[in-house]
């Protein structure tokens, strides 16, 4: 192992070391039981598509080269760290950062879906956030939209010749907050509003989960860019063209 691949894993081990610090688990992403069996099954039917092709990522970037696992596993680390920090907001899910941008940016919105929902088993299983029957409305709005906006974001503005510290920190921002606008629109459409639907029930979800979520995003975006600059130094990484991915090991 070179100098650059044991300060990755070092930095990796140290994320991995914040798991062992205890969260009071107030409030989940949306938690067990909190929406109906149509939902649940509709949600796990939608996901089932992005993970299959996330599966097919996943195994033409390791099979390429193995250095990358490493990066793996601190993208997994980051998504659970920063996704495991929440605030209680609306009844039945909670605000929190996402950590999916991180991984988006480097391995692409594919295999987030994949990491994203490990992530959210384990929490689901060893932090009581979320919950096996919810899994499939939790995957979509963090482990497959967010990444896609976050991935997009992200492109657009470096083709704008935006630098990548700004980039990163807009790609996670928004990929954050529109995971959000998705958790709205799911807690909405199970629990309509009685006057105006759908529509004024996301509406009252969306505003609720502002005063929290924003302030998270910005912290998000900013912690984000900081990590992404941090593997670029210590590893041969470039997250434009995918260093490491795209070479054999």
């Amino acid at each position: 192992m070179t100098k650059k691949e044991k300060k990755v894993f070092l930095l990796t081990a140290v994320l991995c070391l914040l798991f062992a610090v205890p969260q009071k688990a107030q409030a989940m992403h949306i938690m067990e039981g909190y929406i109906p069996p149509k939902d649940c099954i509709l949600w796990f039917v939608l996901c089932i598509p992005f993970i299959v092709m996330g599966f097919i990522s996943l195994k033409k970037i390791t099979s390429r080269n193995k250095k990358a696992l490493i990066i793996l596993s601190m993208a997994g680390a980051f998504t659970f760290v920063l996704s495991s920090l929440k605030i209680p907001s609306v009844t039945g899910s909670s605000s929190h950062p996402t950590g999916v941008g991180f991984g988006a940016i480097i391995f692409g919105p594919w295999v987030m879906s994949i990491i994203g929902a490990i992530v959210l088993v384990f929490q689901a299983l060893l932090l009581a956030h979320g919950g096996i029957t919810t899994l499939g409305a939790n995957t979509f709005s963090m482990a497959v939209a967010g990444p896609f906006v976050s991935y997009g974001v992200y492109k657009i503005c470096r083709k704008l010749k935006a630098g990548k510290f700004i980039s990163a920190a807009l790609a996670a921002g928004l990929g954050d907050l529109f995971t959000y606008c998705v958790t709205s629109f799911q807690l909405s459409v199970a629990y309509p509003s009685p006057n105006g639907g759908i529509i004024m029930s996301m509406i009252k979800f969306l505003a609720i989960f502002a005063l929290t979520q924003i302030p998270l995003a910005v912290i998000e975006g900013i912690i984000t860019a900081l990590a992404l600059s941090a593997v670029e130094k210590i590893s041969d990484l470039d997250f434009d063209n995918k260093g490491i991915l795209n070479r054999e090991a």
